[in-house]
């Protein structure tokens, strides 16, 4: 064998034994006399000893070892003189009898170290490489650990882990599919699957109750921090429930994983608010709640004092930040700055401080006396020592544009603590989200979540004031995962499809399979899709999920290791009846 043990399991209680080790040179040390070679595999690290006095040649052979070398090594557990406490090995050492090189390595174009000398993309070339460090494999390790959790918990409630195609039929609603050319039938296409929607609830009718699957899911749109164009997604769906079924379902499913990742118990239920609170008080529909600061309206409270940017707007909001009245100008600049930036798109900031004897002084003085100031304050809650900022201009971009400067505050402040977790559900969001440029109404989640009971006498009427039997998990200002209770009866689906602007001829065509099948006595049901990804990487305490994934692509979508997207042979174009444009063909 290779090795008796790892690298990371021996101590004081093995002192005496005979031991082989077998990993990759971390870092060798020549010290006069004597060498040390530090030995990584995925457990841990323990330090070889090489003595010139009693093996000279052993100690010769080792001075040669490169960073990185594949190497077999025999020795004597014993106790080391200078303890290294960081390590579970850092109490013993290896005296090595024997060394034998399984593989050579070339120097690494970057150093295999917790804090390495390699940028993201020379990383994400040789991600191998990258995978090594021991802060990289400890993420890719906690998503193992959410994995099998996820699966224990949700097998232990009587679930049934189902796998569903991947190549799937494309759809008109939601981001860019991911489309595949067919070989077969030329001009015809598969789509990736943006989640197993209609399938889950096909299994809904065919009686399967309560299904999961932690499953790949592929969108082309835009990324960020917490995308890519490939993503797992735990997807969940239960037939014979209604919202509080589920809410309760997977509240429980999030206990679990805080408690078995992190070791974090919560008392009480998670706090719920619908989506109109969380726009109005936070202006978002994902709220960070491990801080206040929320937004409050001061629209009527700054109108008729001549101060154009308030008096002609349909909308003004402030937020107070606590301690922040001894800011700079500079500070202040900086934060106008910020919200002019074109993905927030304020048109700028009106600030006023509270002084220490109670007095507010502003940016905007020459238009609000004292008392209309100390009235903002009373309003917003502030006191001495606070930061009042103001903005204002039509209601929803100016909330979301606060909503934003509340988060940069609360990051500057130090209010943002990855250690801390605040979850919460939103809930009694819109149905439907008006599109100026189509002029047409889009499903705000998809087409199959249900309107509440209540609502559906509004459909054809006054689509703006139906909610959806829609529902999100949010933690710490991060979208985990969103769900639905489904239109499970096929009139209310092909209400549904009608004020979406669909024809029957259409809504046939795509979903027909789905309408069919609602024929044939679909049970009610609702679920749930959690993203994964995102789910492991707050519970890391990071905001990237690239982190969290084993080989993941950049932000231009490419695989930086395997050089990938990449163009294909004319014989594989050919085979699929596809001909490359001349204008492509040049860019």
């Amino acid at each position: 064998m290779y090795r008796t043990h790892t690298c990371g399991e021996l101590s004081l209680s093995n002192r005496g034994e005979t031991v082989s080790l077998a990993g990759w040179v971390q870092r060798s040390r020549d010290l006069g006399g004597m060498t040390f070679i530090d030995l990584r595999d995925r457990y841990g690290i323990t330090q070889l000893v090489f003595n010139m006095e009693t093996n000279a040649d052993l100690c010769m052979k080792a001075r040669k070892l490169g960073r990185e070398f594949v190497i077999r090594a025999e020795g004597i557990v014993a106790e080391r003189s200078n303890k290294n406490q960081k390590i579970p090995t850092g109490e013993i050492e290896i005296i090595t009898e024997r060394i034998e090189v399984l593989n050579a390595s070339d120097t690494p174009p970057f150093t295999i170290e917790e804090n390495t000398d390699g940028g993201d993309e020379l990383r994400m070339k040789y991600r191998y490489l990258d995978l090594r460090r021991q802060n990289v494999r400890s993420n890719i390790i906690l998503r193992h650990k959410m994995a099998q959790e996820v699966r224990k918990y949700l097998d232990g409630q009587g679930f049934i882990e189902v796998e569903t195609p991947v190549l799937i039929k494309s759809t008109p609603e939601g981001a860019r599919d991911f489309v595949v050319p067919s070989r077969l039938h030329h001009g015809e296409f598969y789509a990736l699957p943006q989640s197993p929607q209609t399938f889950k609830q096909l299994l809904m009718v065919a009686g399967f109750d309560k299904y999961f699957q932690i499953v790949k899911c592929f969108r082309d749109e835009d990324l960020r921090a917490d995308r890519q164009p490939e993503f797992t997604q735990v997807d969940c769906e239960m037939s014979f429930i209604h919202q509080e079924d589920i809410l309760n379902m997977f509240e429980g499913l999030a206990r679990h994983l805080f408690q078995e990742i992190k070791g974090l118990v919560f008392h009480g239920p998670f706090p719920r608010i619908s989506y109109d609170e969380a726009m109005s008080r936070y202006g978002s529909d994902k709220p960070d709640i491990r801080f206040d600061m929320c937004i409050t309206e001061i629209t009527e409270n700054v109108k008729g004092r001549n101060f154009p940017p308030f008096e002609l707007a349909a909308y003004a909001g402030a937020v107070s930040a606590p301690g922040c009245a001894g800011w700079s100008r500079k500070q202040l600049d900086e934060l106008t700055e910020f919200v002019k930036r074109p993905q927030i798109g304020a048109a700028g900031l009106v600030w006023a401080k509270v002084e220490a004897d109670g007095t507010v002084r502003s940016s905007a003085d020459k238009y609000y006396s004292a008392d209309d100031l100390a009235n903002i304050a009373l309003m917003t809650g502030s006191d001495a020592g606070d930061l009042i900022l103001m903005m204002a201009g039509p209601r929803e971009r100016t909330l979301s544009a606060l909503g934003e400067l509340r988060l940069e505050m609360g990051r500057r402040l130090g209010l943002r603590d990855s250690s801390v977790y605040a979850p919460l559900w939103v809930v009694d969001f819109p149905l439907l989200e008006w599109d100026d440029e189509t002029q047409r109404f889009y499903a705000k989640h998809h087409p199959f979540t249900a309107p509440k009971p209540e609502d559906i006498q509004y459909m054809e009427s006054d689509p703006w004031r139906v909610r959806a039997n829609a529902y999100d998990l949010v933690i710490n200002g991060t979208e985990i995962g969103g769900g639905s209770i489904r239109i499970h009866d096929p009139e209310t689906q092909s209400l549904m499809f009608r004020t979406l602007g669909f024809t029957a001829e259409e809504a046939q065509k795509q979903f027909g399979f789905l309408l069919n099948a609602f024929r044939y006595g679909a049970p009610p049901h609702g679920g749930i899709a959690f993203g994964f990804d995102r789910w492991t990487a707050i519970m890391g305490g990071s905001d990237t999920i690239r982190d969290y994934i084993a080989f993941p692509k950049n932000n231009q979508a490419r695989d930086l290791m395997i050089d990938t997207p990449a163009t294909i042979k004319q014989e594989q174009l050919d085979e699929l009846g596809i001909e490359i444009s001349k204008e492509e063909e040049k860019k």
